[in-house]
């Protein structure tokens, strides 16, 4: 298991961090925290040219660089990197360059197999798309963007599982809505829940929403599998059972005080384009976290 954490600034980065390092544990997963810093242009970048170098000293930050520096210590402080690590600092002068625009540093975590900093630069759809592509990572955890349409438009185009931490609250008691139909990607989107209700210690509320007055064998045989799979592994739960428009029902029910899991979407495109997408449109009209399993 590969995951992948996107971050921007301390600001607005602290609760993506917090709840993505809980899951990694969670799955005891290799981790690569990544930054998308601003576009380098053509004269900053023959001043911060690094291809194939180690840097001694850096007069001259590339842009993005602050951010990995408050990541690494925000992991020092939580102990998630070794202490002889800790104790050596930030270190600025393994930032090599692997690629074209995006250059690494390797941190050895202690509970997962390895542990990354990743700078990119450059438009950040685009940067963390090629990411997925190239590196192969089963699931990507994004902050919410306050720009509805970049967390609409990576959950469309990244092709891993994606987990939006949309107005995460440390304080709150969240409980967990896993929805549950016939389609191919429930039982995935059901182990993935199970993880994520266990790596936050919650309990789960098992949702099925049927378009009509009537639920087929098929959905009660979901929603039966599901409860079984969550009484094997000791997590608290309870089936709900709706009628009407799954995108807008998923939603309430969801409020502010559940986190979303749900499989993607296995519309072909042309379906896609005229009745649209169940997961963005809950992703759209939800105010809590919601992880889209693919």
């Amino acid at each position: 298991m590969k995951i992948l954490i996107a971050v921007s600034s301390k600001k607005y980065s602290a609760d993506t961090l917090s709840v993505g390092m809980k899951v990694v544990k969670a799955f005891n997963a290799s981790t690569t925290i990544v930054d998308v810093g601003e576009k380098i242009n053509q004269f900053s970048m023959k001043e911060v040219d690094m291809v194939q170098e180690r840097m001694d000293s850096w007069d001259i930050d590339r842009p993005g660089v602050d951010v990995l520096e408050w990541a690494f210590e925000y992991l020092a402080e939580k102990e998630l990197i070794k202490t002889n690590t800790i104790e050596a600092g930030f270190p600025k002068n393994t930032l090599v360059e692997t690629e074209g625009g995006r250059s690494e540093v390797f941190l050895e975590g202690t509970f997962s197999e390895n542990l990354n900093l990743i700078l990119r630069n450059g438009d950040i759809v685009e940067e963390l798309k090629n990411e997925v592509q190239n590196h192969g990572y089963d699931v990507t955890i994004i902050g919410g963007s306050g720009k509805r349409r970049m967390s609409h438009d990576l959950t469309q185009y990244i092709n891993s599982s994606i987990f939006v931490v949309n107005n995460y609250k440390p304080n709150q008691n969240y409980r967990l809505l896993l929805a549950v139909d016939n389609s191919v990607g429930t039982k995935k989107a059901v182990k993935y829940g199970v993880r994520i209700a266990q790596a936050l210690d919650i309990e789960v509320d098992i949702i099925t929403v049927s378009k009509t007055d009537e639920f087929k064998d098929d959905y009660n045989k979901a929603a039966d599998w599901a409860s079984k799979f969550l009484r094997r592994t000791n997590i608290n739960h309870k089936k709900i059972f709706l009628n009407g428009n799954p995108s807008e029902l998923i939603s309430r029910e969801a409020g502010d005080n559940h986190i979303i899991v749900m499989g993607s979407s296995n519309r072909n495109p042309l379906k896609t384009f005229f009745q649209g997408n169940k997961p963005l449109k809950v992703l759209e009209n939800s105010q809590c976290p919601i992880l889209i399993v693919k």
